[in-house]
């Protein structure tokens, strides 16, 4: 039997591109780790990325996971098939442009390819505490490493 854990992921920029953070929070039988960092020059996609990938790559063994994301560019990608449709056109969109952020988007497909996970769209900025609070340390990484 498969462990579950929940993961709540979120990604902040300030200016976009500019710097940005990243938070994710995992919770498993009532215990709670929460992991976040900081990227000098990015976007707000790549921060929702990175905070979904980091998730994923902090668990230790297989495991089912439910994903929950405030990114509609993440939830549908996996919920809608748009990264299968990706795939098969040779990481290109439905408009031929090449997708943006392959690189994340390989990195978090194969992250994913070690669990059973599923993606769940949350609304940000409204009373989910959990997403809330990785909207907190991921705006917390950028205030602490931001000199003025």
């Amino acid at each position: 039997m498969l462990k579950e854990v929940i993961i709540y992921c979120d990604g902040a920029c300030s200016g976009n591109p500019g710097p940005g953070g990243w938070a994710c929070v995992l919770e498993y039988r009532g215990n709670r780790k929460e992991i976040s960092g900081f990227a000098a020059d990015t976007t707000n996609n790549r921060m929702e990325l990175t905070a979904a990938l980091q998730g994923l790559l902090a668990l230790k063994e297989r495991c089912s996971v439910k994903v929950h994301t405030d990114s509609a560019y993440i939830h549908n990608a996996f919920e809608k098939g748009w990264i299968i449709a990706w795939q098969n056109n040779g990481w290109k969109t439905a408009a031929k442009k090449p997708v943006e952020n392959q690189d994340l988007w390989k990195q978090l497909l194969n992250a994913s390819k070690n669990h059973v996970v599923k993606w769940y769209k949350v609304k940000g900025h409204a009373d989910d505490e959990l997403n809330n609070l990785c909207d907190k340390l991921a705006r917390g990484q950028i205030k602490k490493n931001i000199v003025d």
